[in-house]
This record gives C-alpha cells, structure tokens and sequence, in this order.
C-alpha cells in the first residue's frame, strides 16, 4: 500500500486508511496506547467491510529536537519490517505500512492490532511457560539467518567494534554512578556490588564471542512481549528499535534473567535454554551444540545489567521505571552469581 506519511492522529481519516489498507472504512476512532516517551502509538478502530476492527499506528514523538536524535532507532524498526520480517521467523505484528524514516526523524508504521493479547508485565515477572513460549519465538530471529555473513553487509546494523567498545568502557562507570544512585534503596547491597564488579569487565565482554553473530533484537523483554491465549502463536514480539548485531544468546539471558525469578530461574533455565535450542537446529543451526548455548547463555548475563544501567540512566524517569530496572537488575545480578559469568569474561 502506498499512504503518505503523516504526523498527528487527525491525519487518521477514512481516506488515509484506504489508501493504507487497501479498503476505505465507514469510520475511524482513534485512541492513543501507552505512554509516548519515544513516540506515540494509536490504536485506530475501523468499521467496514474488508478491514480489520483495529490497527495500530506508530509515529516519532511530537518534539522535533528529541525526533531527530530518535532518527536511528526509528530506522531501525522501519527497516525491520521492510528488509529483515521477511527473512526470518520470529512472530510479530503483520506490518501494513512502513514508510520511510525522514533525517529529521518523521516516518509512519501501521501494524497489526494483537489485542486481545497482553503485554507482559516487567515488573511482576512471567510464569516458566510464557517465557518457554517467548524462548522458542527468539529462536526464530535467530536461527534463520544464523551467522550469515550477508548481515555484515547491511550497515545499518553492525557489530561492536574495538572503537564501540572503548566508548563503552568509558561512559558506563558514569551510567552506573546514576542507576546506583536511583535504584540504592530499591536494591541489595548484594545486587549493587554486582553491577560495580561488571565495571572493568564491559569493553572486553562487548567484544568476545564475535564469532557467533545474529540478529539481536536488544531490548527482548516481557514489556515487549505480547502474550495470546492462542496456542498456535502463543506471543510475538514488538517493538525494534534497538537491533544490532551480535551474540544470540544476549536476547536469551536477557529475557531469561530479567523475567523470572531467581528461584523460578533455576528451576527452568535448562529447560528453557534447551527448547530455544532445539528450535534453533529446526531452524537450520547445525554447528552449535546445546552445551555451547548454554555456556553462551551464562556468557551473556551481563546484558540485563548493562541495558537496563543505560536505559535508567539515561532514559525518561518515572517511577515505574525506576522499580523495574531495580527489579531487572536484582533478578539479573543473582543470575550472573549463580552461573558464574563473571569469570568468563
């Protein structure tokens, strides 16, 4: 479908979606979804013959200083749906319009509805079957284009490199000063001694274990997750704004850490990181054996820590957020303890 690009919800007309979806509607009645932080999302209800009862669509945030500097990670998800959906086999919202991202950070996405789905809940934690269920949908990003060398190609997504790394080293200590002193009475003393022990650690963390790469969906979490009572697509994943390239396993020990706690963690990780793997091989990996993925599983802890010192650090506070990177890091930082992911670093 070929829509023009639009900026606010009163650009939501009958005409517009028509033109979008192929089948112009009786009426339309907007609604916005979330809290619009990085953008906002509108659920558009739809009467009419042909169409779907709803969509969503997705723009950049009102503030043109904060949507030009958004520019990447907007392209980012654009392009997802555009160049990288089709390649692989993770479930995801069915895209039916993504138009390109201006330098200025202007572009329009119109995705699939999943309602009645639910979102997962970062703070409560999931239960060991939605993140099985989660587990195995990751294997479907993964393992269709495991170490593909063609992904090098892209430049829109890389890999870290020694000068990414050393950026890295240098402004996490700082990022740490400023989680530490928002999550302090939110924590352990035990967790926090954990998030300073990552501290010389990151850059050469950052770099290892390059030989396996994939695509890496960066923020693979239970807030990004929507949940169906479908047992034929049990959860599909939203939300593709920070993509890269990298270890696989970093999307599994994040979701993993970050979802369960830490008593439910040990019980079912095995298992869990069993059954990614087992979808992995029926995705095509042939060279990587379950105990590698498990020992890249506890390699890769530390991206709970890091992505959520970054995202309070430097993110929107509210105080929801503030108790979820506390309770992200807490499950996390007894992760990294118990498998010991320190000393492989």
């Amino acid at each position: 479908m070929n829509a023009p690009m639009i900026d606010t919800a009163d650009e939501i007309t009958p005409a517009w979606v028509g033109a979008a979806l192929g089948a112009v509607p009786g009426s339309v009645h907007v609604t916005p979804v979330g809290f619009g932080q990085i953008g906002s999302c509108l659920r558009v209800a739809l009467t009419g013959t042909g169409l779907p009862a709803s969509v969503l669509v997705k723009l950049p945030t009102a503030d043109a200083g904060t949507r030009g500097m958004l520019a990447g990670a907007y392209r980012s998800e654009v392009r997802f749906y555009r160049e990288l959906e089709p390649t692989v086999a993770v479930d995801v919202p069915a895209c039916h319009l993504a138009t390109d991202v201006t330098d200025d950070g202007r572009f329009t996405l119109v995705l699939e509805d999943l309602a009645p789905a639910e979102q997962g809940d970062q703070l409560l934690g999931g239960t060991p079957q939605q993140v099985l269920g989660a587990a195995e949908n990751l294997a479907g990003l993964h393992g269709p284009r495991w170490c593909d060398p063609a992904l090098l190609d892209l430049g829109w997504i890389t890999l870290q490199d020694a000068d990414g790394a050393d950026l890295l080293a240098e402004v996490y200590p700082s990022a740490v000063g400023a989680f530490l002193d928002i999550t302090g009475p939110l924590m352990t003393a035990e967790a926090a001694a954990t998030v300073r022990a990552t501290l010389p650690l990151v850059r050469d963390w950052s770099l290892a274990r390059a030989e396996r790469f994939g695509i890496v969906h960066g923020d693979y979490r239970l807030d990004n997750l929507m949940f169906s009572p479908d047992p034929a697509v049990p959860v599909k994943a939203v939300d593709w704004q920070t993509l890269s390239l990298g270890l696989p396993a970093k999307d599994l020990a994040y979701l993993v850490a970050t979802s369960l706690d830490p008593g439910a963690r040990r019980e079912h990780e095995r298992s869990i990181v069993a059954a990614y793997h087992a979808r992995l091989v029926e995705h095509g990996v042939t060279d990587h054996s379950l105990e590698e993925c498990f020992e890249d599983y506890r390699f890769a802890m530390l991206q709970g820590i890091l992505v959520s010192v970054f995202g309070c650090a430097y993110g929107a506070r509210t105080d929801r957020g503030d108790r979820m990177f506390a309770v992200m890091v807490e499950r996390t930082a007894a992760a990294v303890r118990d498998l010991g992911t320190l000393d492989l670093v």
